[in-house]
């Protein structure tokens, strides 16, 4: 068995990761001292944005007025597959009770969070599926307040179709804001929010980092990274087809790295041929960042056996996952770290990342070797409960009191012994 790299990718800069860090760090730093005015400054300075920063209910209304009645069929047919997905997912989730030993009885619950925010990207695209996907499953989990913020445009604000999509997935408030005032003002409830429980909704490396440097203060979804992608691909794969896929993902942006695992040199190299004239076919800036992305972060390995390329594939733990190729219950059946998996050449992540109703909130970086995408589950929490009569309250305690004091915990011990006694009715 082998692995031969066709193509390799180069390494990252790490001072570019430090600066990110420390700009966003003054940022938040500023927001926590001065609140609402400095969100405005950012919001001013980075977005040139100088209107209102809560999208009225007059302006929410304009906003759908002036979406086009088929575009907003597309959004219709989009939200219907997210919500119907997303409610599957919540039918799995179930509430027990148990009695674990005589006289006790324990027990879980799954109680949504409070409250939400979903941060919708704008800048370069118009994310209107970012705002399906986050929206719509805060809402069927059951979240009692959502809020959402977009990047806006300079005179503009942010554009009605993203608005449209927030205002039928249920968002209680819209804000013109992006980046990293976006993610804090959400997080902190300013502009008559309520201070979020957890904020979810991909982003650029600031908005990242903002995440990140507020988890504990409130959850988040995952550690986001670049969007990355990954196809494997046998001898009955199409050329056309896999180059089409792996450039339609680097056109996210020029740190987002497609690979392509095969077990068919003639299939790698016609993808390495191909794949130049396929991004000069791309508008700008899409072309830009699909050359910058293909040429510096993009891989192209050969495999012996298709045992070999499920393993590589399993050790890059993508955030998307394609697999075109023979046998595909086989695939199925043996991958095991990916965010989300797309069989077949009739399947495209592009589906999944706009209308087929799975989350498009992935883990990126490799983190999919230890969680999913973003879930009903994210929005809630599994909490367990416990009751016990006096006999199953006896029992526990001699046994706590003992271990207690072993640990060394002599508090724990005389808690748990209380209930030797008598207690009063």
């Amino acid at each position: 068995m082998a692995i031969t790299y066709l193509k390799t990718a180069d390494p990252r800069p790490l001072v570019e990761n430090k600066d990110i860090r420390d700009i966003v760090h003054i940022m938040l730093a500023n927001i926590d001292r001065e609140g609402e005015a400095a969100v405005r400054d950012y919001a001013q300075k980075l977005d040139g944005w100088t209107g209102d920063i809560v999208l009225t209910d007059e302006a929410r209304r304009a906003a759908c007025a002036r979406v086009p009645e088929d575009l907003k069929n597309d959004i219709r047919f989009a939200h219907a597959n997210i919500q119907r997905f997303a409610e599957a997912q919540k039918a799995t989730m179930g509430e027990c009770e148990i009695e674990v030993m005589p006289g006790l009885i324990a027990g879980q619950k799954q109680i949504p969070v409070s409250s939400a925010g979903c941060y919708v990207p704008g800048g370069r695209y118009s994310h209107i599926a970012s705002a399906l996907m986050t929206i719509t499953t805060a809402k069927v989990a059951g979240v009692p307040h959502i809020t959402a913020v977009s990047p806006t445009r300079p005179g503009i604000g942010i554009p009605d179709a993203i608005v449209f999509a927030m205002d039928l997935c249920g968002a209680d408030l819209i804000l013109n804001l992006g980046g990293v005032q976006g993610i804090a003002a959400m997080a902190k409830g300013l502009f008559g929010g309520r201070p979020t429980d957890i904020l979810v909704g991909p982003g650029n490396s600031y908005v990242a980092e903002a995440k990140r440097m507020l988890f504990g203060e409130v959850g988040i979804d995952m550690f986001a990274g670049p969007t990355d992608s990954l196809v494997v691909a046998d001898h009955t794969a199409s050329a056309e087809t896999v180059v089409w896929d792996l450039i339609s993902q680097a056109e996210h942006g020029m740190d987002s790295p497609v690979w392509l695992v095969t077990t068919d040199r003639t299939l790698a190299m016609e993808v390495l041929a191909r794949a130049p004239s396929v991004i000069d076919s791309l508008p700008e800036p899409n072309a830009t960042a699909a050359r910058t992305a293909w040429n510096e972060r993009a891989e192209v390995i050969l495999c012996d056996t298709r045992e070999e390329a499920a393993e590589v594939a399993d050790r890059y733990a993508p955030e998307h996952l394609q697999v075109q190729a023979d046998d595909l219950n086989w695939w199925l059946d043996r991958l095991s770290a990916y965010g989300s998996l797309f069989l077949g050449k009739e399947t495209t992540v592009a589906f999944g990342d706009k209308t087929s109703g799975p989350n498009h909130v992935l883990p990126t970086s490799g983190a999919a070797r230890y969680t999913g995408g973003l879930s009903v589950h994210k929005f809630t929490k599994t909490v367990t409960w416990q009751r016990c009569n006096a006999a199953a309250s006896h029992e526990l305690a001699l046994r706590t009191a003992r271990i207690s004091r072993v640990e060394g915990m002599e508090g724990h011990a005389r808690s748990a012994e209380l209930r030797l006694r008598p207690q009063p009715a």
